[in-house]
């Protein structure tokens, strides 16, 4: 079985996305984590968008990568700049990507403006992790 480990800055929305579709598309072939270089909680935004695709990401919890350490991961993931920048080294050999997600934790506006700007990212990281699975899997 595959490890995926997903990074972002703060574990909060970003990467407990993918997480979500990550485990969704790949079934039994693979174990994914997310981590980041902070640690920000979950994101209330992201647990609603997701469940709103049928998703279910109100348990997973935020995770420093430090405590990752241990896992030799087949994959890393970044999913922002800032992540791939601060990444630390891990001793091992997994196959690193990286695609840098608009981060929705920033949008501004009403309610309803930053929920759509929340959809859209959850799109994109929907594309992006069913396609990871098809090609990597």
């Amino acid at each position: 079985m595959k490890k995926i480990l997903v990074l972002c800055t703060g574990n909060s929305c970003r990467s407990q996305i993918a997480e979500g579709y990550l485990r969704h598309f790949a079934g039994n072939k693979a174990e994914v984590y997310s981590a980041g270089v902070e640690t920000h909680g979950v994101n209330p935004r992201a647990i609603q968008i997701m469940q709103e695709d049928g998703i279910d990401i109100s348990k997973h919890t935020s995770n420093n990568v430090n405590e990752y350490k241990g896992i030799d991961f087949d994959f890393v993931i970044t999913v922002c700049d800032n992540a791939k920048e601060r990444c630390p080294y891990f001793p091992s050999n997994a196959i690193k990507f990286h695609y840098n997600f608009p981060d929705p934790a920033k949008a501004t506006g009403t309610e309803e403006e930053i929920m759509q700007q929340f959809r859209n990212v959850r799109n994109l990281i929907k594309m992006y992790s069913q396609d990871f699975v098809a090609t990597n899997l």
